[in-house]
């Protein structure tokens, strides 16, 4: 039997796991992601992770036959690094990925990925639908894509296809996405963005929602859904995500979109209901099943393990 290991790096959290060749994770190990004071503290981090998940499962790491990771971007495929990653501090310039792990591991087979292209290998290999045209979408404190064309998963020839949360919806770019740039998805309906969305919104009307609070956050939108503010925001986001889901269906024609994210896995009525509703009258051809992620928050992870298991494809014919 062939034993694999698979990294999910957030930009707070990393996990790592190591599975044998069926997928079935052995051990799991977590810790929080390095805020520096280098790049190289979040390496370190990383070889100490997979180390310890496979010490647990009684692997030595010079056995693993690969290693898939999904990861924060940007990434230089090229290089195999994480580069300026925009969710850890500036010091954080370059994270090596692929070649501190092929050390570790002995071998050549270490796969980057994005983290939604990890999560749509992950949906590919493990989900009992599995078609050769499909997507997986998270939106959580930001939004992304995985995408698998024609049996080909994207990566564009960097490494950073799928970045749908940075397509623009509103021309007029009435609100500023994290990344500074106008009108993008992201910066209307993702976990991060909503609290801030919600306050733009708020015409004086009385609302219950703690718009003051610094601790204010999507979860009290979408706790309170009968609040008129929380509402009016609730029908806004559905209808921008409907507009991001729509583009994405026109220029890739999937079969199944799988969604994850936390804003998605714990609102299902209040985020996906409402955007299988819109979507019929906006796309243009085909529309797909649209439904929730079969990984939950593993879904990351589970498709590392996948990528490394088939070769970074998640295809299970490629399987080791």
């Amino acid at each position: 039997m062939a034993y694999f290991a698979g990294v999910d790096l957030g930009a707070t959290n990393l996990r790592a796991a190591v599975a044998n060749d069926a997928g079935e994770v052995l051990a799991v190990e977590r810790r929080a992601t390095p805020q520096g004071p280098a790049g190289i503290a979040v390496t370190e981090a990383v070889l100490d992770a997979v180390r310890d998940a496979a010490a647990s499962a009684g692997i030595d790491t010079r056995n693993l036959a690969g290693v898939g990771i999904g990861s924060i971007g940007p990434l230089d495929l090229a290089a195999g690094v994480v580069e300026d990653p925009a969710n850890l501090p500036p010091a954080v310039e370059r994270i090596p990925l692929v070649g501190p792990l092929q050390e570790l591991a002995a071998t050549d087979r270490v796969f980057l990925h994005n983290d939604t292209a990890a999560g749509v290998i992950g949906e590919r290999f493990f989900s009992d639908r599995n078609p050769d045209d499909m997507v997986y979408v998270t939106i959580s404190s930001g939004i992304g894509a995985g995408v698998a064309v024609d049996g080909h998963v994207l990566s564009g020839w960097d490494g950073n296809a799928g970045e749908v949360g940075h397509m623009v919806l509103d021309p007029e770019g009435r609100r500023t996405c994290g990344c500074g740039r106008d009108g993008h998805w992201e910066a209307y309906c993702s976990g991060n963005s909503i609290p801030k969305y919600t306050r733009d919104l708020h015409d004086g009307e009385d609302t219950a929602l703690p718009l003051d609070d610094p601790d204010f956050s999507a979860k009290d939108v979408f706790d309170n859904p009968d609040d008129p503010l929380a509402r009016r925001v609730i029908e806004k986001t559905a209808d921008w995500n409907a507009m991001g889901i729509t583009n994405i269906v026109d220029a890739y024609a999937p079969i199944v979109i799988y969604v994850g994210g936390a804003v998605a896995l714990h609102n299902e009525e209040l985020v996906l209901d409402p955007i299988r509703d819109r979507v019929q009258d906006l796309v243009f051809a085909n529309v797909p099943d649209i439904q929730l992620t079969t990984l939950g928050d593993d879904v990351v992870l589970k498709g590392a393990v996948a990528s490394a298991i088939t070769g970074g494809t998640g295809d299970r014919s490629n399987a080791y």
